[in-house]
């Protein structure tokens, strides 16, 4: 099979500030406390991902999820180590990310469909599904700043979902919005995985996860601690069956 991600010894550090203005950080340099420190959100990480591969990302707020697939998704570069990918990538993983809050739901699904590397013909030709998929009727063309950010994820998604892409990502997208569009949006998963899309899902539902995935990462504070089969990732986590989490529902988040 062939390689799609391959992830060798990355690590992404942060800055973190104890002090915000110029006469805080002075004081605590004469006193001799510490200004700032840095922390790694993903630490010397490496895996691979096989062609038409669904995992599932797993681990509590703060472990790296979200900045691994950033790195993934190249928003981010690894300090050390190589994130190596092949084909187009599609997916969200902020919802609303990208989107200009004065323009309107219309004229921002053109931009967002032109940033994920839809040509202006294959937009026209998908725009009827996007908009029906969307279903924001006539808030469609109000400006995206008063929409909810259950409104932002329904066209955030709406377009991702519709971009013929090898590699599909999704973070947080659908931890807002009705029930009835979480389904929808787990049919339309459901599809992809079966044209044989390389899915990658960060999630906090044991559930969900058992559903949608054949294979689960798990990070703890930045680090790779479980490669393997969904039972045992569920398992290393320490989930409960009670953590499963609403069946319709598909969660994320960092």
């Amino acid at each position: 099979m062939t390689t799609y991600i391959e992830v060798e010894h990355a690590t992404k550090s942060f800055r973190m500030q104890y002090h915000k203005s110029l006469k805080q950080i002075a004081l605590a340099r004469a006193r001799g406390m510490k200004t700032h420190d840095r922390f790694a959100a993903v630490d010397d990480v490496s895996f691979t991902v096989e062609g038409g591969e669904s995992i599932g990302v797993m681990g509590l707020n703060g472990s790296g999820k979200s900045t691994l697939l950033k790195l993934i998704s190249g928003v981010m570069v690894p300090d050390s180590g190589t994130v190596l990918t092949r084909g187009r990538i599609a997916g969200l993983i902020a919802t609303g990310a990208g989107f200009q809050p004065q323009l309107s739901g219309r004229d921002n699904l053109w931009l967002n469909a032109a940033i994920l590397g839809m040509s202006e013909a294959e937009t026209r030709r998908k725009l009827d599904d996007i908009v029906e998929f969307a279903d924001l009727g006539k808030f469609l063309d109000t400006p995206v700043t008063y929409y909810s950010s259950g409104m932002r994820a329904r066209l955030g998604f709406a377009v991702a979902i519709h971009v013929d892409s090898d590699i599909f990502i999704a973070d947080e997208a659908l931890a807002v919005g009705d029930r009835p569009f979480k389904r929808k949006c787990k049919a339309k998963m459901r599809e992809l995985r079966e044209s044989g899309t390389t899915i990658f899902f960060v999630s906090h539902a044991a559930g969900a996860v058992r559903e949608m995935c054949d294979r689960v990462l798990v990070l703890e504070k930045g680090r790779l601690t479980y490669d393997g089969d969904v039972e045992g990732g569920i398992k290393h986590l320490h989930y409960d069956e009670g953590d499963d989490g609403d069946d319709d529902e598909l969660e994320g988040g960092d």
